[in-house]
């Protein structure tokens, strides 16, 4: 339950998946998902390795975390509000807006430098895991968290691409990416200055 509200939670992901799914294709917005869903397991995995522990006490660890995290929002904001798509959103070529690795990559890039699901780590995972916790329930409950994510991001991206959404996106697609880019800047400039 905890896992599927916050795959759900507003923030950057979401705002990502459906950037790189309007503009750029289902398939984009599917490699996204793929690529959220796999940082999942780099939050995980320094769970598990206990390093959770040494970052949520280590402000100067966290702050870096945070401001790459900022960082990377700003920029990716940046670079949509500014972007001049002349791409017909009804008839995607997605072959030629932005490649399945970029995508991923992309995806992979924004989920592990969230600060929202470092924090969701730093909190929950580290009070339902102790020591005693057996690795393979660990890994159990890395899988669920990574699952729920590929599944509610995949829904977005193939709700995002019907037909008659893009339509509707194609009529105000450059309002629609000057919103996102705000937005992600935004994210970014509330990530930065969240103590």
């Amino acid at each position: 339950i905890i896992a599927f509200f916050m795959s759900i939670s507003p923030g950057a992901d979401f705002v990502m998946v459906t950037k790189n799914s309007i503009f750029h294709g289902r398939t984009a917005g599917l490699y996204s998902a793929l690529g959220i869903s796999l940082a999942i397991w780099i939050h995980v995995a320094y769970s598990i390795a206990g390093l959770a522990v040494i970052i949520s006490n280590s402000i100067f660890l966290f702050s870096i975390i945070k401001y790459l995290g900022a960082a990377y929002l700003i920029y990716m904001g940046w670079k949509t509000f500014q972007s001049k798509t002349n791409i017909e959103l009804t008839q995607v070529d997605e072959t030629k807006t932005l490649s399945n690795f970029t995508a991923f990559k992309t995806g992979i890039i924004t989920n592990a430098l969230n600060p929202k699901t470092t924090i969701f780590f730093l909190s929950i995972f580290t009070q339902v895991v102790n020591p005693e916790t057996p690795i393979l329930l660990q890994v159990l409950y890395g899988a669920i968290i990574s699952l729920a994510h590929l599944i509610w991001f995949s829904s977005v991206s193939t709700f995002m691409t019907h037909p008659p959404l893009l339509k509707m996106f194609n009529n105000h697609k450059v309002n629609i990416e000057r919103v996102i880019g705000t937005v992600l800047i935004g994210f970014g400039l509330k990530v930065a200055t969240t103590s």
